[in-house]
């Protein structure tokens, strides 16, 4: 069975602007979403859009990866006027078809878990249902305007432990057969599953305040590995304010000078006879870099990457490493993600404040002037502690 996931996206945004490549923690919103399909059982995922910019960015980031791509949604199906499922019946005439299972993704539910796109799925391609959806339980008591009570009686009120609640559509996902699909022309129809969520999922993205809870929330799920730490068997490490002080040089022809610290070299050196891997991602694409990089040995290191969480998400999938069992050195907002959910996180005394204000560490020394030896101690440390 060709399970196909769609992720649609518009460039307008009327309450927030730019809303689905603002950045969340550090990562365009979108990212969040498609990170998890990325590792749930999706056969390929589309981002289908009008956005040039994100179409950019998902050519440059994701191109390598066969079963992520991007396809142009028309200005007609853009538009505030027009429904999701003219955009589905637009994609899949762009696809001529081909699948058997098409799944529905929000970019505006960044708390979607590959979990819960994967029990979608299973509903609908090993349960014999149609199509399915996701909800969320709720126990409130509803009203309408007309003063009556909706879905309790009032005169025999309900203790709340005694009351069996509804279920409420949160938008998150949805997954429909091709048959059911080519017949209805809605994304949900026939026999319907419902796969439930956890209550935090129901909020979904609208209005600027939606924002600011939600971001709190997606904090708070990533910060969960930092409860179960285990010995640190990897460190990830970004190089700009890291490896150096932040500062480059530039000639008339471009780049021409970084400084690094040998001290730093030595401890990554020493960290690997302990046994801990290093990697090393950046956001930039550096001959200074790479080279430096080849001279200290370092063979696992990727430069101009934007996207740092999704390719340390794949990473630590094929080396069979947990978030708890990685520490990660950062300096800036695009380090959040990775600083947030790793077991141990660390930062040099000059970074700046947004990544102060989530690392376990503010080391003592600046970034280049010995910020990462300092931290190799502390890991050799910890894991003899550990042994």
């Amino acid at each position: 069975m060709q399970k196909i996931g769609i992720i649609p996206l518009r460039s307008g945004s009327k309450s927030i602007k730019n809303k689905n490549r603002k950045k969340m923690l550090g990562r365009p919103l979108f990212t969040w979403v498609l990170c998890e399909a990325y590792k749930s059982n999706l056969d390929k995922i589309y981002v289908f859009t009008d956005d040039e910019k994100i179409i950019e960015y998902i050519k440059e980031e994701y191109g390598y990866l066969e079963r992520i791509d991007v396809l142009n949604r028309s200005e007609e199906s853009a538009t505030d006027e027009a429904s999701t499922e003219f955009a589905m019946k637009e994609f899949v005439k762009k696809i001529n078809y081909d699948y058997d299972l098409l799944c529905l993704l929000q970019a505006t539910s960044p708390l979607t878990t590959k979990e819960d796109i994967d029990l979608t799925l299973k509903k609908v391609e090993e349960e014999n249902y149609d199509s399915a959806l996701t909800v969320v339980k709720d126990k409130r008591f509803i009203w309408g305007e007309d003063g009556k009570a909706i879905n309790y009686d009032y005169n025999n009120r309900p203790r709340r432990q005694d009351f069996e609640g509804f279920f409420v559509e949160n938008g998150a996902i949805y997954a429909t057969t091709k048959q059911q699909f080519e017949k209805s022309g809605m994304r949900i129809g026939r026999k319907i599953a419902t796969v439930n969520m956890p209550r935090d999922t129901l909020l979904e993205i609208d209005e600027p305040e939606d924002w600011f809870t939600l971001e709190k929330l997606l904090e708070n799920r990533l910060k969960k590995h930092k409860t179960r730490r285990s010995k640190i068997k990897a460190l990830f490490l970004d190089v700009d304010g890291v490896f150096t002080n932040g500062n480059v040089y530039y000639s008339k022809e471009g780049e021409m000078l970084k400084k690094f610290s040998l001290r730093d070299g030595m401890g990554l050196e020493i960290l690997r006879e302990n046994d801990v891997k290093v990697f090393v991602v950046t956001s930039e694409k550096s001959k200074i870099v790479e080279s430096r990089m080849e001279k200290l040995r370092i063979q696992d290191y990727y430069l101009g990457i934007k996207d740092k969480y999704f390719l340390i998400e794949k990473i630590l999938k094929e080396e069979e490493l947990k978030r708890d069992e990685i520490a990660y050195i950062g300096d800036d907002v695009n380090d959040l993600a990775n600083l947030i959910s790793s077991g141990w996180s660390f930062c040099p005394n000059d970074a700046m404040n947004e990544a102060k204000n989530h690392v376990d560490i503010i080391l003592r020394n600046n970034g280049g002037r010995e910020a990462i030896r300092e931290a190799v101690n502390f890991i050799i440390s910890y894991n003899q502690r550990e042994d």
